[in-house]
């Protein structure tokens, strides 16, 4: 019985307005291009290229060395301040 509701066509109170359709027709279309990235994003997680490696290596060199600076300004400041604060006190 319900085989025969799913072959029927559609009465006009189920129909599509033309905007529905185009909306419709957007979603799959937007469906279609997030599976086509989600696959090429797990293939490329999976076998990720040389050029994206070294290109991470590199911009962990930069961040480690950036860091190391920083810590030495604030190891600057921090020591400066605790001579200028003995310095104060005599």
């Amino acid at each position: 019985m319900e085989a025969d509701q799913a072959t029927s066509p559609p009465s006009e109170a189920e129909t599509l307005s033309p905007l529905e359709q185009d909306v419709l027709d957007e979603y799959a279309r937007l469906v279609g291009n997030l599976n086509n990235m989600s696959t090429l994003l797990a293939h490329l997680s999976a076998n990720p290229s040389a050029e994206i490696l070294d290109a991470l290596r590199g911009l962990e060199r930069k961040t480690s060395l950036v860091f190391t600076l920083l810590k030495a300004s604030v190891y600057s400041i921090v020591l400066n301040q605790q001579i200028q604060d003995e310095g104060g006190e005599e």
